[in-house]
């Protein structure tokens, strides 16, 4: 059975999915199939991808929660968390799946090892950041988000004190991702000290402002290319729960 994948976010100029499952098609043999990129400037044009025959489909920045509504169907976890990444379309009914969080938790659980992480600051408040708060919720890690919407945790109300006393750091936003890669958020970083660990969702470039920056101070440091790895291969084991 031939497969139709793809991608769908904006934009999507330097997307690392289509060369991975490009790659991962050859590896298996499989010439009958295709992921593509699906560039769209609003969610409603889902629909037309929808109606072009895809199986399944990723969902990236800036959808993860707009997609939503124009799904039949939501994992247990999807719904728990509110955000999609993942969509299986079988007889014509779209189910969303949320695999960032296996992805984030294996891992960050690499990452930071046996260290006793207490309290962690998650940088953004879009649909990554729900995955990465569930996953933290699981893990019993307390967390704060800091964003720049007046309910949370606003950039202006952090201090060299609360960057100390939260010794994980997790940006979820695309700040410092390529092409803008002289940017990062706007932390208090004489805080960081060697006992911290950031962790930087975005994966190109490979080594962000903001890790370059943990990096300076001797802070354990991780990009995002394990995770997006990680939930591509979960993407592709639920498709396949049906894609024989």
């Amino acid at each position: 059975m031939s497969h139709k994948l793809g991608l769908i976010g904006y934009p999507l100029s330097h997307s690392f999915s289509p060369s991975y499952f490009a790659e991962k098609f050859a590896q298996l043999g499989i010439n009958d199939s295709e992921y593509l990129a699906y560039s769209i400037d609003e969610i409603g044009k889902i629909n037309k991808i929808f109606e072009s025959g895809v199986t399944g489909l990723n969902v990236t920045i800036p959808y993860k929660e707009l997609v939503i509504p124009f799904l039949d169907e939501l994992s247990e976890e999807a719904e728990e968390i509110g955000a999609v990444n993942t969509i299986k379309i079988e007889n014509g009914r779209k189910v969303g799946y949320n695999t960032d969080v296996f992805g984030f938790k294996a891992s960050l659980l690499d990452q930071i090892g046996d260290a006793r992480i207490e309290r962690a600051l998650v940088l953004g408040s879009g649909g990554a950041s729900k995955a990465v708060k569930f996953v933290l919720g699981k893990l019993g890690i307390d967390f704060k988000i800091v964003s720049r919407k007046e309910q949370y945790l606003t950039y202006g109300k952090l201090n060299r004190e609360t960057i100390q006393n939260h010794k994980l750091i997790i940006n979820t936003t695309p700040l410092g991702m390529y092409p803008n890669v002289d940017n990062c958020p706007d932390l208090p970083y004489e805080g960081l000290t060697k006992h911290h660990f950031l962790y930087d969702l975005v994966y190109n470039p490979e080594k962000t402002l903001f890790l370059k920056k943990g990096e300076s101070a001797g802070a354990g440091i991780k990009n995002g290319n394990d995770m997006l790895i990680l939930q591509a291969e979960k993407s592709w084991e639920i498709w396949n729960e049906y894609l024989k």
